[in-house]
Parts: C-alpha cells; structure tokens; sequence
C-alpha cells in the first residue's frame, strides 16, 4: 500500500487494464487504496489483473467488453456504483494500432483506430462526466473527480505511417482540455499523458528491454504520474498534457501565434485580403524547398534517448512510426477493447 498518496474509499476505472500501461496503472492504483473496475475484452489477462490485485490484498472487479460501445460505459459505471457505491477516477487507456500510409490506408483501418482510442475515451467520459455533474448539484458542491486520458506524441509529431492514430489522439488531447474547461466547476479534473512505454503494442517497434539494467521503458514508470493525477494532490491540476517515460516527465505549453500578417501591410487598399497581398505577405517568410514541416512539436524527442522511429532533433528525418505508438497497451482492443 502507497501511503504517500492515499486512495483509500475511492474508486478507479480503468480500460484497457488487461496489459501493458493500463495493467501498471490498475497495479499501482489499487497499491495506493483505490477499488478498482478493469475492463478490457473478455479474456484471461483482465482477469489474471483482477486476481494480483485481490491477491496483493486490494478489490477489484472485471466489467469486459468493448469501450467504444455505449453499453459497454455504461455498464462500468454501473459496476463502480454496484460494487462500490460511486465513482471517482477514470483512467482511459484502451487502444489498438492499425499502421499505414495514408495514400494506402482502408477506411476500415481508419474508422477502427478512430473509434476504439477517441470513440472509447468520448464514451466513458461522458457517462462519468454526466454522473460526476448530477452528484455536484444534488450535493450542491464540487465532487471528488479525476480523469487520467491516453494521447501520445505522435499527434505532437505528425507520425507519418500513422495518420488513423495520430488523429485519434490528437483528438483524446482536445476532448480533455474540452472536459477540464467545461467540468471543472462540478470538481472534475481532467488532464492527457502521452506516454511511452515498451508494450505488447509496441513489441516490434521497440524490442526487448537492455539486458542487466533498468528498463525506462517499462510501463510502470508511467504509473506514478497517474496514481499521482488521481490523487487529492492533484486538485490543482487539470486541463493540462504531459510526456512522461522512464524518469522524465514533462509539460507541454499550450501552441502559440508564431506570426501575424496584415493584409493593410501588404498593399490591400481597404485592409481586407486580396490574392495579391496574401502573396506579398507569405513568399517572403515561406522560402525553404522543401518546405519543413510548421506545426509540430520535436521538444519531446531530446528528453531521452529511447526514441521510437523518430530521430532526435538534428539527426536527421522522421521515420515510419511515433514514440507514441508506445502509449497504448496491446492491440486487442482492435476487436473490441484492447489496452
């Protein structure tokens, strides 16, 4: 039990808990008090969760399906409230991985990403958001609520053979900072991780930990940072995306303006835009051929050396796959609700 950050009395949600992250996550919630709900598709490895939680001396029940159907929310909600008598941390963190190009993607890979990591995290939110709201105006106050989203750097980056999943978790990313502005008067705390961790999910991307060391890969390096956003300590947290991995962890800033153009300062008579003056305006400032790419975030990949597919800043150009990639847990949530 981790006394440090008490959850005792409270109870976690948690998708995709059958491997990987989620599994770290469920582990170290429980190991800090909290009751746990772990869903994942029907199966042994939710299940073997449920057992080492429950063998270790915690609670935890198994509500499995898959989190992209609206059912399958509710009935987790239903589960928290059955077992335990309310709900307040939800962890989302299912997922599945259908890598491609975009010029030779399916939109059958494309709707499947989509619906399982923001579809999945849209459901869950919704119903707790909903169920968090009516408790603050019965009580006439601010409930005890904590969100814990999965996004990943490759939203950040623009990972190129994962157009389906960068979407998605670009999408998780906006979703909370939508919830966090929209929910925090009723006491929810929303706040995104992008992970990366060495998975089932990413096995092929990453390969096997160093042998004779520390693995700063090892998804349970991510958990404290969870534990500690669903704890009482984090009340003045939320709206906010953080990259976390082995012994880093960092704050992303939110995108700034990085150049304002008037159209009365490039020859446009009545101060309104011409075709003309949008040339005069921007064949200055966009003279690199090829151009580079403008709106992404390569800060991240000088935090540690363990980079997924992408190249540090400087040493040369991005690959196939993101260090995203590594925030999800093993892809069987594709059929259903993976981790």
């Amino acid at each position: 039990m981790d006394d440090l950050l008490p959850l005792d009395g409270r109870t976690a949600v948690v998708t995709g808990a059958g491997n990987g992250l989620g599994r770290a996550e469920s582990l170290a919630l429980a190991r800090a008090g909290a009751r746990l709900v772990l869903n994942d598709l029907p199966g042994d490895a939710v299940q073997a969760v449920a057992a080492e939680i429950r063998d270790d001396g915690g609670e935890a029940v198994v509500s499995a399906g898959d989190v992209s159907e609206w059912a399958t929310g509710q009935e987790l909600l239903a589960s928290a409230l059955g077992a335990y008598g309310r709900l307040d941390i939800l962890v989302n963190n299912a997922g599945v991985l259908r890598d491609r190009m975009i010029f030779t993607m399916s939109a059958e890979e494309w709707d499947l990403v989509i619906r399982v990591h923001l579809r999945g995290h849209f459901v869950t939110t919704r119903l707790a958001t909903a169920h968090w709201r009516d408790a603050s105006k019965r009580a006439g106050a601010p409930v005890y609520a904590r969100i814990v989203n999965t996004s990943s750097e490759a939203f950040l980056l623009g990972s190129p053979g994962q157009p389906n999943y960068a979407a998605a978790k670009a999408g998780i990313a906006a979703l909370t900072i939508t919830t966090a502005r929209s929910c925090g008067r009723y006491g929810v705390r929303a706040n995104v991780i992008c992970p990366r961790a060495r998975t089932s999910m990413t096995a092929d991307l990453m390969g096997g930990p160093p042998d004779g060391a520390v693995d700063p890969l090892a998804p349970g390096h991510v958990a404290p940072l969870v534990v500690y956003l669903a704890s009482p300590a984090a009340a003045g947290i939320n709206g906010e995306v953080f990259v976390v991995h082995g012994g880093v962890a960092a704050v992303l800033a939110p995108p700034r303006i990085r150049a304002v153009f008037m159209a009365a300062d490039h020859g446009s008579a009545d101060g309104m835009w011409t075709l003309e003056s949008v040339r005069r305006a921007l064949d200055p400032v966009f003279t690199a051929v090829p151009p580079e790419i403008g709106f992404t975030c390569e800060d991240t990949l000088a935090l540690a050396t363990e980079t997924i597919g992408f190249a540090a800043p400087g040493a040369g150009s991005a690959g196939h796959a993101a260090e995203g990639a590594a925030a999800d847990g093993p892809a069987s949530q594709g059929t259903g609700a993976g981790g």
